[in-house]
């Protein structure tokens, strides 16, 4: 009964729900479509008739941010061929749109479009082009502004992703002409909707028609559907739950009279109860005697019972408890000379138990640490280094786990704010019968001066002496390291190669002295210029280098080229006469056509030597297999 009266009414709760979330999820969306409609309008209303494609490109530059919504942005004539975009990708200018049903609306329209989806030739992404027609002073049609929107990864349906609590309720978006733009199965991505005969109320809600319905679903399966409207991208959200879902919590309650059954048949079983109680009293009182036996009010038991049973127990219970003591005994004797040897050792030294817990720290430790023995753990624990804690915390408990030796350098800062570097190294303490741990003792050295000095003689590898800057070492380290970001992740960085023009009359006339002191002032004025990210060094003489990683050739020319004005403002003097240098400096970046940071290396001190020619005080940018970039002079 209560099933079948339960059934209509869960069927109405459900209903209007998925009326409610659909309807939500369909202004969500609506709401985010006209965010990007908007922006897409304020760029258009930026733009004018006379803008060359180079000007358009400026303009999309300067909406940069809009990439975060979009894959990239547009600008196309009234000839539809596209004219200016951002990001700048090969074959785009000069593409024709002007066949396609996405230019005829705008054109016609002259409002808003959003296209059809279509997968990207490169991401293999679904994607659509939201369009907005660039109209003259007379609403004449003089082209559009478009911005392609990934449906993958530009957060349109990223709530719904997270909406998805079983495959038997889930969310689809489709647009009007019946293209799945979004399912929990990704493989329908781009499918067809089923036809009219399958699921007329989709087929309805395709045209146009907002509501709720039972019956066949997208999957087939037979359930509850609702439809909302996306009117500025024409797209209609589904709602969907089949009725196997919609009917669990029901088969829930179902399930929970059967309990209430069951309980009601307990609680008529008092008697048993009391007469089994009767039965049991001995044990009881047995029970509770061990229980003083335990805490030390009595000594053994004594119970007073005609089961032979019982008699039988409390016989092994005293003479097991008299083993007890014996053995007590003899590990409070041990435990006497164990913190006998552990006090007097001037080794850091301290004893954890099997659930990882901290008991006893030696005088030498409690001393290296500057804590009291009656300090937390917790608290303590927090003065092991931020970025060693976490790591150390898990190794801890993978060697109580596993069994294995903790061996584990870390930081640890004392009250005074000195830090210190502490080896520890613990062993687990097996019971040989059954392979059962007891816990951990450990060994903590304090290693602080090993460890300064050998970041002495790490520092002193990679870096030059006079300048402090990287050498050629360090340098070429990082540009490994870069080079290989780049094979993986394609990240872009550029390289600096420059020589300092003029400097040999600064040694030759005044001496090793005034070059070094030059060289010093140049090494500041070059770390002070570039951005903290990058790498300066001296790589020999008056040879330096600079990588910039995450950075374009625009973005590293504009840096060369400061770094050659700052440094011709630097002088030194020598006998009434003052000395400048310029730079000559070659620009490049990591290419897809490089196998070693040699190539780009070369190149840049081609370009340098070629800036050099060309009259110094210069900077070349070379790439591969292409004529000089840019030739900048003072």
């Amino acid at each position: 009964m209560a099933w079948y009266l339960g059934q209509t009414m869960l069927q109405q709760s459900n209903m209007a729900h998925l009326s409610y979330e659909s309807s939500m999820l369909a202004d969500e969306i609506s709401q985010q479509m006209d965010a990007r409609i908007n922006a897409l309008e304020r760029v258009a209303s930026t733009l004018s008739v006379e803008d060359s494609g180079a000007q358009a490109e400026q303009v999309l530059a300067e909406n940069d941010v809009l990439l975060e919504w979009f894959e990239g942005l547009l600008v196309a004539d009234a000839n539809g061929v596209v004219i200016a975009d951002w990001p700048i990708l090969d074959n785009r200018i000069g593409l024709e749109s002007a066949g396609t049903e996405f230019f005829r609306m705008l054109k016609g329209s002259r409002k808003a479009y959003v296209s059809e989806p279509f997968v990207g030739p490169v991401s293999q992404y679904p994607m659509v082009i939201v369009g907005i027609p660039r109209l003259d002073e007379d609403k004449h049609f003089v082209g559009y502004v478009g911005g392609i929107v990934s449906l993958k990864t530009s957060g349109l349906f990223s709530r719904l992703a997270r909406m998805q609590p079983s495959p038997g309720n889930y969310v689809a978006v489709m647009t009007a002409s019946g293209k799945l733009l979004y399912h929990p199965r990704r493989q329908k991505i781009m499918d067809d909707v089923p036809p009219p005969a399958d699921n007329p109320w989709l087929n309805q809600a395709l045209d146009g028609w907002q509501g709720q319905a039972v019956g066949s679903l997208i999957d087939g399966e037979h359930g509850l559907q609702s439809y909302g409207q996306v009117w500025s991208a024409g797209w209609v959200v589904g709602r969907f739950l089949t009725m196997e879902e919609a009917q669990t919590p029901l088969a829930g309650y179902i399930q929970t009279l059967w309990w209430a059954w069951l309980l009601l048949a307990i609680l008529m079983m008092p008697l048993l109860w009391w007469i089994l109680g009767r039965m049991l009293r001995p044990l009881r009182q047995l029970e509770c005697q061990i229980g003083e036996v335990g805490l030390g009010r009595r000594s053994k038991v004594t119970l007073m019972t005609s089961m032979c049973e019982l008699r039988d127990v409390s016989l092994t219970f005293n003479r097991v408890e008299d083993e007890r003591q014996l053995l007590l005994t003899s590990l409070q004797e041990r435990e006497a000379f164990l913190d006998s040897v552990l006090n007097a050792t001037p080794q850091g030294m301290f004893v954890a138990n099997f659930d990882g817990d901290i008991t006893y720290m030696n005088p030498a430790l409690l001393d290296m640490l500057g804590i009291s023995a009656t300090m937390p753990m917790s608290a303590w624990l927090q003065q092991v280094h931020a970025d060693d804690r976490q790591g150390a915390i898990d190794m801890w408990r993978h060697s109580l786990k596993t069994h294995r030796d903790f061996i584990r350098q870390l930081r640890f800062v004392r009250a005074d704010d000195e830090t210190l570097w502490l080896d520890v190294h613990a062993r687990v303490v097996m019971v040989s019968r059954d392979e059962q741990s007891l816990g951990m003792v450990g060994v903590v050295k304090d290693i602080t001066a090993r460890r300064e000095q050998e970041a002495l003689q790490r520092w002193e590898a990679e870096h030059d002496p006079l300048t402090g800057l990287l050498n050629r070492r360090g340098f070429e380290r990082r540009l490994e390291e870069a080079f290989a970001e780049y094979q993986k992740t394609s990240t872009p960085s550029a390289l600096l190669l420059f020589d300092l023009d003029h400097f040999k009359p600064i040694n030759d006339e005044g001496g090793h002295a005034l070059g070094d002191e030059m060289l010093r002032r140049i090494a500041q004025v070059v770390a002070w210029e570039v951005r903290r990210s990058d790498h300066v060094a001296r790589q020999g003489g008056d040879e330096f280098g600079v990588l910039l990683p995450s950075c374009t050739l625009n973005q590293a020319s504009t840096i060369a080229d400061s770094l050659r004005k700052a440094v011709s403002e630097i002088s030194v003097t020598h006998q009434g006469k003052e000395y400048t240098v310029t730079l000559s400096i070659g620009v490049t970046a990591f290419d897809e056509d490089d196998h070693t940071i040699q190539q780009a290396m070369a190149r840049a001190d081609a370009a340098s030597y070629e800036a050099k020619g060309e009259g110094r005080n210069a900077l070349i940018v070379r790439m591969p297999g292409k004529p000089d970039m840019e030739a900048l002079f003072d």
